[in-house]
C-alpha cells in the first residue's frame, strides 16, 4: 500500500476506530459506574493522572524520534537509523528502570501522597493500583521505540487495526473481572494486557515486515545531545499537559474527595474522547509534515495549506460533536453515569471541550513546530500557562469544587492557545494564520442554523425524555449536514464524500 493510501487508510480507520470505541465506551461506562461505584470510581480517576506524572521521566525524548529519523532517511543512512534506535530503545529501557523504583516509593507511600480524604482501605487499593500502573508504564516505555518507528514507516493500516482490537477487547475482558470482584484493579490489569499483546505485535511487525535493526555501538554523544536538547521543550509539554489535566483531580481529591473527583473524572472521559477525534487525524500527517521541512521547497506555502485543509476537515467533525454534546450532555451525563450526582459534570464538561476547540483544529502547528524544531515558545508559553491554572485552581476548587476546578484550566487554554500560539503561528513561524481563520470563517457560517435549532430545541423540548432525546439528536446531525453542506463545505471536502459514492455508483453500474 502506497503512503498515500496508508494515510487515507490511517484516517478512515482513526475514525473508525474512534467511532466504535467511543459506542463501546458508553455502553460500558454506564455498567463500570455501577459496578465500581461512586467512591470506587473517584479512587481510580485519583490515581491515574498522578502516576501519570511518571511518564515525565522520558523527558519528551519519545517525540523526537520522527525528525531524527527523517533526517537521517532523507540522507539515506541506514546504518544511522539502526544506530538511532538502539540509542532510543537504551535510553528507554533505562528510564523504565528510573520508573519502576520511584513507583515503587509512591506505592508505599499511598497514604502520604494523597492525603488524609482517603480511607484507610481506599489507601490500601491506591498502592495496589500505582503498582500495576507503573509496570504498565516501564513496559510501554521501550515500546515506544517500535510504535514511532512503524508511524515513520506511515503503517497506519497495521497500527489502526491493533488499536482497534485492543479497544474492542478491552470492556469484554473487564466487565467479567469486576463482576468477580476485582474492582477498580480490573480496569489496569486488562490494560496491562492489552498493552504486552500489542507490543508484541508491533515487535514482530517491525522485525519480520520493516526489517528494523538495532545498533548498539558507535554512538554519537553529540547527536544524544542535540535529541535531549530538541527533547527539553517537548519535555516541558509533558509537564504542562500533566498538570492541565490531571492537577484538578489531585486538588478535588484533597480538597473534597473521591465522590467530586468522580464528578470531574466523568467530565474529563468524556473531553478524552473529544480529544481523540482530533489528535488521530493531526498524527498520520507527521511524518509527511517532517518531509516536507527536510526537503525545504516551498515550505510555509505548503504548511499553511495543509494546516488549513486538515483543520477544516477536523473542524467538520468537532462542531457536530461540541453541538451534540451542548443540546444533549445534561441527560447524557444523567444516563451514563447513573445518577443525578453526575449532572454536575455537564458545565465541567463545556469548560473543558469549548475552548480545547481551538488548539485541536490547529494540531498540525505542533507537529510543524517540531519539524522545524522550533516548538521552544510553545513550551515556554504553556509553562506560564500552566502555572496560573494552579494559581486559579487552588482557590477555585477550594471553594467551587469541580466546576471551579475547570474554571482555572478553560483560562489557561483560551489565553495560552487561542490567543498566544497564533500570534506565534503567524509572526514567527511562517504560518499564514490570516489565511487559517478565513478558511475556518467559511466553514462557520454552516455552523449558524444547527446553533440556532440547539437553541430552539433547547427551549421547547424535554430533551431528558427519550424520544425527545432521539429525535431532537437525529434532527441535529439531518440540520448539521444540510446546513455545512450548503453553506460550509468546499469542493475538495465535497469531493471526499463524493468520490467514494461515484465510485460505488460506477461498481453498480457495471453489474
Amino acid at each position: 500500500m502506497v503512503k498515500s493510501d496508508q494515510r487515507k487508510a490511517g484516517v478512515l480507520l482513526s475514525y473508525l476506530s474512534i467511532g466504535i470505541n467511543s459506542v463501546i465506551q458508553l455502553a460500558y461506562t454506564p455498567v463500570m459506574l455501577q459496578l465500581l461505584g461512586q467512591s470506587e470510581y473517584g479512587l481510580y480517576a485519583l490515581v491515574v493522572p498522578i502516576v501519570g506524572y511518571l511518564g515525565l521521566l522520558t523527558f519528551g525524548i519519545g517525540g523526537a524520534y520522527l525528525r531524527f529519523y527523517s533526517r537521517e532517511w532523507a540522507a539515506g543512512n541506514k546504518d544511522g537509523v539502526a544506530r538511532l534506535n538502539g540509542m532510543f530503545l537504551l535510553v528507554f529501557a533505562a528510564i523504565s528502570v528510573v520508573v519502576l523504583l520511584v513507583g515503587g516509593w509512591l506505592a508505599g507511600n499511598a497514604s502520604m501522597v494523597f492525603g488524609d480524604k482517603l480511607s484507610a482501605r481506599e489507601s490500601g487499593r491506591a498502592a495496589q493500583l500505582i503498582g500495576l500502573i507503573v509496570v504498565n508504564m516501564a513496559i510501554s516505555i521501550p515500546g515506544g521505540v517500535f510504535s514511532s518507528y512503524i508511524t515513520a514507516h506511515e503503517q497506519y493500516f497495521f497500527q489502526r487495526i491493533v488499536g482497534l482490537a485492543s479497544s474492542i477487547l478491552n470492556p469484554f475482558l473487564t466487565l467479567p473481572l469486576m463482576l468477580m470482584g476485582f474492582g477498580s484493579l480490573a480496569l489496569v490489569l486488562v490494560s496491562l494486557a492489552l498493552n504486552v499483546a500489542t507490543l508484541a505485535l508491533n515487535v514482530h511487525f517491525c522485525f519480520h515486515r520493516l526489517h528494523m535493526r538495532f545498533l548498539f555501538r558507535g554512538f554519537s554523544w553529540g547527536l544524544l545531545k542535540e535529541i535531549y536538547i530538541f527533547s527539553f521543550f517537548l519535555f516541558l509539554n509533558q509537564v504542562i499537559d500533566q498538570v492541565n489535566w490531571s492537577v484538578d483531580s489531585f486538588l478535588l481529591g484533597r480538597f473534597w474527595g473521591t465522590a467530586e473527583v468522580a464528578v470531574y473524572g466523568l467530565a474529563s472521559r468524556l473531553n478524552s474522547i473529544y480529544l481523540t477525534f482530533s489528535t488521530s487525524v493531526s498524527s498520520v500527517f507527521a511524518p509527511q509534515i517532517n518531509r516536507i521541512v527536510a526537503e525545504g521547497r516551498e515550505t510555509d506555502q505548503k504548511l499553511s495549506g495543509l494546516m488549513l485543509r486538515v483543520g477544516r476537515i477536523q473542524g467538520l467533525i468537532l462542531l457536530l460533536l461540541l453541538s451534540g454534546m451542548t443540546l444533549l450532555g445534561k441527560p447524557f451525563l444523567l444516563w451514563l453515569g447513573g445518577s443525578e450526582a453526575y449532572l454536575r459534570s455537564y458545565p465541567v464538561m463545556l469548560l473543558l471541550i469549548v475552548p480545547v476547540t481551538i488548539p485541536l483544529i490547529q494540531n498540525l502547528g505542533i507537529e510543524i513546530q517540531r519539524a522545524k524544531n522550533r516548538h521552544q515558545f510553545r513550551s515556554i508559553v504553556y509553562l506560564l500557562m500552566a502555572g496560573i491554572n494552579v494559581l486559579l485552581s487552588i482557590p477555585l476548587s477550594s471553594r467551587f469544587g469541580a466546576v471551579g476546578a475547570a474554571v482555572g484550566t478553560t483560562l489557561s487554554l483560551l489565553v495560552g492557545n487561542g490567543l498566544v500560539m497564533n500570534w506565534y503561528y503567524h509572526r514567527r513561524l511562517g504560518l499564514d494564520m490570516t489565511f487559517f481563520w478565513k478558511g475556518m470563517a467559511r466553514l462557520g457560517r454552516g455552523g449558524i442554523l444547527p446553533a440556532l435549532y440547539c437553541v430552539a430545541c433547547g427551549v421547547w423540548l424535554d430533551v431528558f425524555r427519550p424520544a425527545a432525546f432521539l429525535l431532537s439528536g437525529i434532527g441535529l446531525v439531518a440540520v448539521y449536514c444540510v446546513s455545512m453542506w450548503r453553506w460550509g463545505m468546499d469542493a475538495y471536502e465535497k469531493s471526499i464524500i463524493l468520490r467514494p459514492l461515484d465510485k460505488l455508483r460506477r461498481l453498480g453500474g457495471k453489474r
